[in-house]
């Protein structure tokens, strides 16, 4: 892990994960693009989705990535654990999960060795450490399991020095605890943890982008997210 303050150009007032993402729960959909992330999990290979009887969903958020699954046609459970009460409220209302739990991802408590798939999206950044994290989805999976991990990329936080964050009912921009693993940081607790990669992909500011976002033109060609897809050894 690198220290985000290194780079932080923004200097927001910084909340915990619990309390920023109860506080951007109500607009989240709004503000995230799946091109951040979904649009990169499609590139990825992935199981046979009929196939896929159980699925653990890791910071589970709004139920985005839960409603991606079952429209590529995942129709068995998805157990989703998040730290946030207000997320997993928004997530119960979509109704994608088969069971919803208020937990860690790095201790989901979460049965071992029975998940066909583990997926996680758009949370790393907010861990200090992610050896735990891929410990926690290798202690999940079924042999030959899969995981799937959409994360923010980690050179667009070094270049923008801009934390994950909301904008709250005040009109206050707050940011939401952030860190900087690099690339090779995410293979080496993969690696550890017992997955072997099988593919990478990242996607990087486009014309979607910029019509989104305008300011954004001059970080044109930047990466902007990664998503890896990791097999259980």
């Amino acid at each position: 892990m690198l220290d985000f303050s290194a780079y932080d150009t923004r200097n927001y007032r910084t909340v915990d994960v619990a309390t920023g993402y109860d506080g951007w729960s109500a607009t989240y959909e709004d503000s995230v693009l799946d091109a951040m992330d979904l649009a990169l999990l499609e590139r990825l290979p992935h199981p046979d989705w009929a196939g896929v009887r159980r699925v653990a969903d890791l910071g589970c958020g709004t139920g985005r990535t839960a409603a991606w699954l079952r429209a590529r046609g995942v129709t068995g459970d998805i157990d989703g654990v998040d730290l946030s009460p207000g997320m997993l409220a928004r997530a119960k209302e979509r109704g994608a999960h088969t069971t919803l739990a208020e937990g860690d991802v790095r201790t989901s408590g979460l049965e071992g060795g029975g998940y066909d798939l583990v997926v996680s999206s758009l949370i790393d950044e907010h861990l200090p450490d992610l050896a735990p994290f891929y410990a926690e989805a290798r202690r999940l999976v079924r042999p030959g399991g899969t995981f799937l991990l959409a994360s923010y990329h980690p050179q667009f936080a070094m270049v923008t020095g801009m934390p994950t964050h909301y904008t709250d009912g005040s009109g206050e921009s707050v940011a939401i605890t952030t860190h900087v693993h690099l690339v090779s940081h995410q293979v080496r607790a993969a690696l550890d943890a017992g997955w072997a990669l099988a593919d990478m992909v990242e996607g990087v500011v486009d014309d979607t982008w910029v019509a989104a976002k305008p300011k954004w033109e001059r970080y044109r060609g930047h990466p902007v997210s990664a998503a890896y897809a990791w097999r259980a050894v």
